[in-house]
């Protein structure tokens, strides 16, 4: 059977760790390069404020080629988008046909990605879409994946929550109003152990940031709002590398 050249779209935390472990054992799809997006004004993973050399250890001790995509600091959505299409077409080029996702169930941003890569022919696959986000974490944990909390949306937790390992006081301690995977982002990880790592990775704890994010201001940018929502904070906590 001739299967499938895949790229997965990697953010270094749990459900795309748990989603590369189900395509990694799925016979149709052949694994052969790991694609993030980083923002190169802090040389760090988006959203998750991870350090890209720890990013580098991850692709390390999977044993996957690794792509960036560099974005500047805020990038308006039409930057982001002509940024992405290089990247896809570049893939493109060297005869990828298809890209995984960890997508649970945010369903505008499924259509997003499918809407952006049916226009240059490749094809997408989701392997923990519309899975009880409850037993996926479980899932994650009994399979021996170990992850750290890099960051908390502020309205929902405690910075206390920032540092912690995903464990089942973890769990019984989020507010009901949290989903456990964390999926409309309450909250990002960074998975330092598991079955599909040749080894764990090291780090210590640093400091706890708070960063606050704005809605876009002018009418261009694809995302701007009439009567935009309060600004949204998170709590970020460093990870330090340890040789």
């Amino acid at each position: 059977m001739d299967r499938h050249k895949t790229y997965f779209n990697w953010s270094g935390g749990k459900d795309s760790a748990l989603s590369l472990y189900h395509t990694l054992r799925d016979q149709r799809f052949d694994v052969q390069l790991l694609l993030t997006s980083i923002n190169t004004a802090f040389d760090r993973v988006s959203m998750h404020g991870v350090r890209t050399s720890l990013l580098h250890k991850q692709a390390e001790t999977l044993g996957l080629p690794l792509q960036k995509i560099e974005l500047p600091e805020q990038p308006t959505m039409a930057e982001y988008n002509e940024i992405l299409l290089k990247n896809i077409n570049l893939l493109k080029d060297n005869n990828f046909t298809h890209s995984v996702f960890g997508d649970i169930f945010l369903e505008d941003l499924r259509a997003y990605r499918e809407q952006q890569l049916n226009e240059v022919g490749i094809k997408t696959h989701f392997p923990i879409w519309k899975r009880d986000s409850t037993e996926l974490i479980h899932e994650f944990m009994d399979l021996g994946f170990k992850t750290v909390v890099v960051c908390v949306k502020s309205e929902l937790l405690d910075p206390s929550f920032a540092g912690r390992i995903i464990d089942k006081e973890f769990i019984n301690d989020l507010p009901k109003n949290v989903d456990p995977c964390g999926e409309n982002g309450e909250f990002h990880t960074f998975v330092f152990d598991g079955p599909i790592f040749n080894q764990p990775i090291k780090f210590t704890l640093g400091e706890k940031v708070f960063r606050e994010y704005t809605s876009p201001k002018t009418k261009e940018d694809n995302c701007y709002v009439e009567n935009p929502p309060a600004p949204m904070g998170f709590w970020f906590c460093d990870l330090l590398p340890i040789e």
